[in-house]
């Protein structure tokens, strides 16, 4: 039997390009050991979104008593609560151009050291601006954590795996809301003055641990590839991929992606110099100002999953369970609290359990399902909240049932779809080129409205009604399912390289033309790229 070593590249020459249903079972073997390796650095890298959940879990216990200490209205409460979001897109913007600087994995780390130091300033604070003050800095940190995440895993890992894996910051969001809803019900009982503050103040704690076992990753072999270190990638390659051939298809494809001719080889090159602001105009130019059509698609889709993520209500029943208890009836806070501890452990079941179904029944029909729960879900619940204030003095204990069941059900529908396929989808659509731009984008389209949503939530329940609020939320849900249903196809299985295929030619003309002669095929990349 034909016997490859993983970093053996030269043993794949001409032969390589054999149509692989014709080599026998025994040459391709898949490589659990290499599953595993990008399994622990999707685990590392997302491991950054447990910041955003934690602040999102441990924010709504903490403001009962935020509220009662720092002596704060209702307005200035929501904008507390929200306002990390719109802070993140500071972070979120600047976490393209920094990853493209500094590479993936220092971007990783310095987000983490930011959450650090707005999670010690939150712990620490007196009084409302100082505590605006540390959700500023926090909310930097989270949003350089929000875009960064996704797009190493998705860079890191192979097609086989790549929907299971990307969604793994989703899994820690919900991971982190649980911690964060946990932390709120362990230090309850302390003093007023102090049991807020270590509630936030213990969030650096995570953010130090990430720090330190981040440096233990490798660096994302596409990033690698776009500064010219060769050798580096195709070792992170053949640590990553199912097969060594399938290391040689993906290297020939990011060469390629990124401008590098396919028969340019060495352990470092030099890269084409349409770099630097030119490269930086090319970018915005191409996604931005004078998109193709298949580019145009790509950013809407990309944008608009964020958007309907958001909107769709997630914030309002996540970072104000209490509240929303609270107006189902449920009393106390101790009640209040384990019930929203509930919450998170429904979250965090259901995401597993998402993690295991991306890549086996795919985005489409997991997104449209989970979409259609929450809209049912979302219509019981405004139902159930309408009865129970419009009957003030009575105890309706079917409402009050539905109520409860109605929010586990959003939870779990969108765990289950909505909630982790966002990251997926938006960290794969994306050409290399526009990869860092367009996922930024989206990071910043979902703070933006994750923002408005949780900074307007109660004066919007107040002007119409809690129930009324949910059943907007229940409309937009239906908008979203249509533009799924619509604008977003399947990218199940698909290499990233290849995706911009589902979508239309991305390429300009001069593009096109510049590039025709490298995409002669597949097998001609590969066994190109694995001879030298």
């Amino acid at each position: 039997a034909l016997t490859i070593q993983p970093h053996d590249w030269s043993s794949l020459g001409a032969s390589s390009t054999m149509d692989r249903a014709a080599l026998p079972a025994a040459v391709e073997p898949k490589k659990k050991g290499n599953v595993r390796f990008a399994f622990a650095c999707a685990i590392l890298a997302s491991m950054t979104s447990i910041l955003l959940g934690y602040d999102i879990g441990v924010m709504s216990g903490a403001s009962l008593y935020i509220q009662k200490d720092l002596k704060i209205n209702d307005t200035q409460l929501e904008v507390l609560m929200g306002i990390l979001n719109v802070y993140s897109l500071i972070g979120s913007f600047a976490a393209g151009r920094t990853s493209d600087w500094i590479g993936r994995r220092f971007t990783i780390v310095f987000a983490a050291v930011i959450f650090f130091a707005g999670a010690l300033i939150m712990g620490f604070s007196v009084n409302y601006a100082m505590l605006m003050f540390g959700r500023f800095v926090a909310g930097i940190g989270v949003g350089y954590a929000l875009m960064i995440a996704p797009v190493y895993t998705a860079e890191v890992s192979p097609a086989s795996a790549r929907g299971f894996l990307t969604s793994f910051p989703e899994v820690f969001i919900n991971f982190g809301i649980l911690l964060g809803y946990v932390s709120n019900f362990a230090f309850a009982r302390l003093s007023l003055r102090l049991g807020w503050r270590i509630m936030l103040g213990i969030g650096a704690v995570p953010s130090v641990l990430l720090a330190f076992m981040v440096l233990g990753m490798p660096e994302s072999p596409r990033w690698l590839v776009m500064k010219g270190r060769l050798a580096d990638a195709k070792v992170v390659l053949a640590k990553t991929s199912d097969t060594p051939e399938e290391a040689a298809e993906r290297l020939a494809d990011i060469k390629t992606a990124a401008g590098i001719p396919l028969d340019l080889d060495g352990d470092v090159v030099a890269v084409p110099k349409n770099k630097g602001s030119s490269e930086e105009k090319r970018v915005w130019k191409d996604l931005i100002l004078s998109p193709t059509k298949a580019m145009r698609h790509i950013l809407i889709a990309g944008i608009g999953i964020h958007f309907f993520q958001q909107s769709s209500g997630i914030d309002a029943v996540v970072l104000y369970s209490p509240r929303v208890f609270k107006s189902a009836g449920i009393t106390g806070d101790n009640r209040l609290l384990g019930t929203t501890v509930a919450v998170g452990a429904t979250k965090t079941v259901f995401i597993l359990v998402a993690t295991f179904l991306l890549d086996r029944i795919g985005r489409r029909p997991l997104l449209l399902s989970s979409t259609g729960g929450m809209i049912v879900s979302l219509v019981g619940l405004a139902t159930g909240l309408t009865v129970i204030s419009r009957h003030p003095d009575e105890k309706i204990t079917w409402a009050i049932v539905l109520c409860i069941f109605c929010i586990m059900a959003y939870v779990a529908f969108f765990s289950i779809g909505l909630g982790p396929i966002t990251w997926v989808y938006s960290s794969e659509i994306f050409p290399l080129h526009v990869r860092a731009l367009g996922c930024s984008l989206g990071v910043a389209v979902n703070r933006l409205t994750s923002g408005v949503i949780s900074m307007t939530f109660i004066s919007l329940s107040k002007a119409m009604t809690i129930g009324g609020a949910f059943f907007l939320f229940a409309g937009i849900a239906s908008f979203a399912w249509v533009f799924f249903f619509a604008y977003l196809p399947e990218t199940r299985g698909r290499t990233l390289e290849d995706m911009s295929s589902l979508f239309g030619n991305t390429a300009t003309h001069k593009q096109g033309a510049a590039e025709a002669d490298d995409d002669a095929g597949k097998e001609k990349k590969v066994e190109m790229a694995a001879t030298n």
